[in-house]
């Protein structure tokens, strides 16, 4: 590698939305580069960046996020930083990720993907099948309300924004009697207290790209390119590559109930 590294006096600035997840994420990327270039903490700077589906009031209210707008949701603001130099980097969730970027950024690094399946999360049932006649589950996503009531249309589907903590509060409240979440996302916050099972893609396919994490930077950032390189994992690269493809061709965003997994 020809270009400078980052340092404590130059930082590496690492954008990421702020909820518990996020930063989970940004931290394994800034861990990461760390061990690939024997770096300190100190070359990195990790920037909490407020998107518009972070919205508090919009959360609290559980309004249904193709309300709230289309594609791009949780990324606008912090590709708008990126793009102007604010931060040299972005960690997004891939499944959040439009298939096409804004002019100028180029999403093209992968770190190995997590976990692909959906976690059926309830205080009171194990499974899908145990839930009762009627029962109320909560999910903002119509991928996820599409086939459960498939299988189940006796069940009451409500609105569950948040993130992964928010959720579990309001399913702890008794707002409803079961959620879905990420098993990805359970993994990296360490919650192994949660109680879940994890769902076979058999019973519910995960979004497109469920469980990876992509990093985006700017298209002649050469620097920035030459040290993603080494956190590239090709067979994630391969895999999402398939999955957005077809995203794409379904012109898939979050008003369709879109599943996927390569």
């Amino acid at each position: 590698m020809t270009h400078a590294l980052p340092s404590p006096a130059s930082p590496l600035k690492i954008g990421t939305r702020g909820s518990p997840l996020a930063l989970a994420q940004a931290h394994e990327t800034r861990a990461r580069l760390m061990a690939a270039f024997d770096l300190p903490e100190a070359a990195f700077e990790v920037v909490v960046i407020k998107t518009t589906g972070d919205d508090a009031a919009l959360i609290a209210a559980d309004r249904p996020l193709k309300e709230i707008g289309n594609k791009g949701l949780f990324t606008k603001e912090i590709e708008e930083q990126l793009a102007s130099g604010g931060i040299d980097i972005a960690v997004h969730s891939m499944k959040d990720m439009p298939v096409e970027q804004p002019t100028g950024l180029i999403l093209d690094t992968y770190l190995p993907r997590e976990d692909t399946s959906d976690a059926f999360v309830s205080f009171s049932y194990e499974t899908i099948g145990d839930l009762p006649q009627g029962a109320t589950v909560g999910t903002s996503s119509l991928r996820r309300k599409a086939q459960l009531l498939h299988r189940r249309p006796d069940l009451n589907i409500i609105e569950f924004r948040g993130n992964v903590q928010t959720r579990l509060r309001k399913l702890e409240d008794g707002v409803a009697e079961a959620t879905f979440l990420a098993m990805a996302g359970i993994n990296r916050l360490g919650m192994e207290e949660v109680p879940r099972t994890a769902i076979t893609p058999e019973q519910m396919l995960p979004a497109v790209a469920q469980g990876a994490i992509g990093i985006e930077r700017r298209s002649a950032d050469t620097a920035t390119a030459d040290l993603l390189a080494a956190l590239h994992d090709a067979d994630t690269g391969q895999r999402l590559a398939a999955e957005r493809a077809f995203l794409a061709a379904l012109d898939g965003s979050c008003e369709t109930p879109i599943a996927g997994l390569a």
